[in-house]
């Protein structure tokens, strides 16, 4: 699998490995580059706007001769984006499954997750994160990108027991 948060646009060949290597391709949203994306990043609807971006990414994928069936498109929690622009990305996440690609999400010890409760560090955002991660299965995430395995596992196990989803 190749996780590019570039979108395979960082480096000009990326498109052509990726379609001739067979691997599976996760195209992220990133608004800027990792050093400054944090320090302003506007958006007029930030849901609609990456999911422009990366409708746009898998046409561009699927002409270089990268199937859809091999592309998940994953909008870069985090990446260029405030908490407002997280929640609301998260809370219209049915909205990614337009594009008929696998949809991923990596909320797991994110920053927005601390700003929206006590200012916890990382490794004590747990509660926060498998809220996160049930929120975007119940909006349709088929792949999850966490820290703590085990106990997004057991989260997810009983969450489906219950009847989500």
């Amino acid at each position: 699998m190749i996780n590019d948060v570039t979108a395979l646009t960082g480096d000009r060949r990326s498109l052509e490995v990726a379609a001739g290597n067979g691997a599976a391709v996760v195209l992220v949203h990133m608004r800027g580059v990792p050093g400054t994306m944090q320090d302003d990043p506007r958006y007029d609807d930030a849901a609609k706007e990456v999911f422009g971006y990366l409708s746009g990414r898998v046409a561009v994928c699927e002409a270089a001769g990268i199937e859809r069936s091999r592309i998940a498109v994953d909008p870069g929690i985090g990446f260029g984006k405030t908490v407002d622009h997280n929640t609301g990305i998260l809370g219209r996440l049915d909205l990614y499954r337009e594009l008929g690609c696998a949809l991923l999400i990596g909320v797991s010890r994110k920053a927005f997750i601390a700003r929206l409760s006590k200012g916890e560090p990382p490794r004590q955002r747990l509660a926060g994160s498998l809220a996160a991660a049930l929120a975007g299965v119940a909006r349709g995430v088929h792949i999850l990108r966490v820290h703590d395995v085990a106990e997004t596992r057991q989260a997810l196990d009983v969450w489906k027991a219950v009847g989500g989803a």
